[in-house]
This record gives C-alpha cells, sequence and structure tokens, in this order.
C-alpha cells in the first residue's frame, strides 16, 4: 500500500544512486536481524543486476513512526528476489530500528509486535477513487526541445533486429513539444567500475493536441566489452520483458565462461 504523504525518516538510503550490491551492503548493514535471512538468499543476491526501493506502508502517531519498505532485485536469472525492511522509533530512546525480512508475511508478524496499529489486511485497506471531468496530464512535463529528445532518443536505440517504435509513433512524436524522463527500476552505477546493471526510464511526451505518449528505454552493459547500451520499447511490458531475456543470457553467457551475445532473444 503506497501512501501519499511524506515519511518522517529520509528513506533509508543514500541519496546518490549506487550500485545493487551496494544497495544491499547498507541494507543489511543496519538492520539488527540481517543474521536471520537465509544463506540461499544472500547467496541469490550476488547475482543481483538492477534495484528499486519504494515506500510500501507506514503509520505515524503520537511520536511514534513505523514504516515499511519494499527492496526488489533483478536477477541474472530474470528472477525477481524481495526484501522487507521495517523501520520504527518504538525502542527505548526513540532512536530509528531497522529490520529486515525476506517475507511480507514475516514483515507484518514483526509489525504487529509494535505498539503501534497494524496495517489493516489488503482486503479490507480502503481505494482512493479520484474523479474528475478533466484528470490533465499523468506528468510534470518540461518543455524543452522535446521533439527533438524523441528523435535523438529513436536514433540511439540498438534493439535486437531493429524492432524499435515504429514510424506511426515517430511522426506522433514529432508534435511534442514537452516531456518528463522518470527512472522506473534500477540506480544508476556511477562507480567507474566494469559491473553488469540496468536500468529503465520512462520518457513521457505531451503533445500539441494534448495526447500523452511514453517511449520506455532499457539502459544496460551486457555487452561484451560491458559498453552502455539503449533499447527503446514502446511499452513497459515489452521494456520489461527485454530486461529479462538480457538477463537469462547474461546468465547463459557466464556459464560458458563470458558475458553473453548482444542480442535479446
Amino acid at each position: 500500500m503506497s501512501v501519499p504523504y511524506e515519511t518522517a525518516y529520509e528513506p533509508p538510503e543514500s541519496p546518490e544512486p549506487h550500485s545493487p550490491e551496494e544497495h544491499l551492503e547498507r541494507l543489511l548493514g543496519r538492520a539488527l536481524n540481517s543474521f536471520d535471512l537465509p544463506d540461499e538468499v544472500i547467496r541469490r543476491l550476488d547475482s543481483a543486476l538492477a534495484h528499486d526501493s519504494s515506500l510500501h506502508s507506514a503509520h505515524h502517531s503520537a511520536g511514534l513512526h513505523r514504516e515499511t519498505y519494499r527492496h526488489t532485485w533483478l536477477l541474472a536469472d530474470a528472477s525477481v528476489l524481495t526484501l522487507w525492511e521495517l523501520v520504527h522509533n518504538t525502542a527505548p530512546g526513540s532512536a530509528p530500528t531497522y529490520e529486515v525480512y525476506a517475507d511480507e508475511e514475516e514483515a507484518g508478524v514483526a509489525t504487529s509486535r509494535l505498539p503501534l496499529p497494524p496495517d489493516p489486511p489488503a482486503c479490507e485497506r480502503p481505494v482512493m477513487l479520484h474523479m474528475s471531468a478533466d484528470p490533465g496530464p499523468r506528468h510534470l512535463y518540461v518543455p524543452d526541445d522535446s521533439a527533438d529528445h524523441a528523435r535523438r532518443l529513436l536514433r540511439r536505440a540498438e534493439n535486437p533486429d531493429g524492432d524499435v517504435p515504429g514510424e506511426d509513433i515517430a511522426r506522433l512524436l514529432r508534435a511534442a513539444f514537452a516531456h518528463q524522463i522518470t527512472q522506473a527500476f534500477g540506480r544508476p552505477d556511477l562507480s567507474g567500475e566494469a559491473r553488469l546493471s540496468f536500468s529503465l526510464y520512462e520518457h513521457a511526451f505531451l503533445l500539441f493536441d494534448g495526447g500523452e505518449i511514453s517511449l520506455w528505454e532499457v539502459e544496460h552493459t551486457l555487452t561484451p566489452d560491458r559498453r552502455h547500451m539503449c533499447e527503446v520499447y514502446a511499452t513497459e511490458e515489452a521494456a520489461r520483458a527485454a530486461m529479462e531475456r538480457r538477463a537469462r543470457n547474461a546468465a547463459a553467457g557466464q556459464r560458458r565462461g563470458g558475458v553473453g551475445n548482444t542480442r535479446a532473444d
């Protein structure tokens, strides 16, 4: 359950981008119970290619705070692994306490032990519907030579078999006058080391007629020389499927003693 208000704590991670390995190290380093995680979970996380974190639920009252974060990793075998982090200040001294769990149910049990109201069952959580005759644009767009940005994005795409979004989409994007770029999964690796990594970006465009179009960019280093490569897709589903295919190829390439070929099929 996402919550639409600011949390009492800063998100329990560095504001600077970092690799999946660094993110896991920080998560385990601050958790009081990290030694309880199964060895198999830690072993699988050694092959993480990308990660993402989000606030799952929160409760704040009378100076006491409790938040649950979802940390998700994309692994080299194309599977996804999630850890649940519980952060609260109910211990003596009110200092933040961090706990980590491999199962959402275990995190829920730990939450129920705190002197705070637990989350309601998923079936009882309220669903907020916002009805409006004119909901307006879905994104916070910025006018900035957006048609040229779309052209350059499509031009640098290196999709396998050249299956980039077609001329019909390119033609519509010539009428784009504003856009917004949002990172949907992963973190850029700024370490300077040659690592395997994934990032997924949404490039949303606002057209002169009020229409909206999004392109989905997969940036990765699953190339023989570990160079950054860009693929662009018309839907998020197609982009995530390409990430999973790349991850499977990387796993197969590593078993053969290399990174794998640059094709996603």
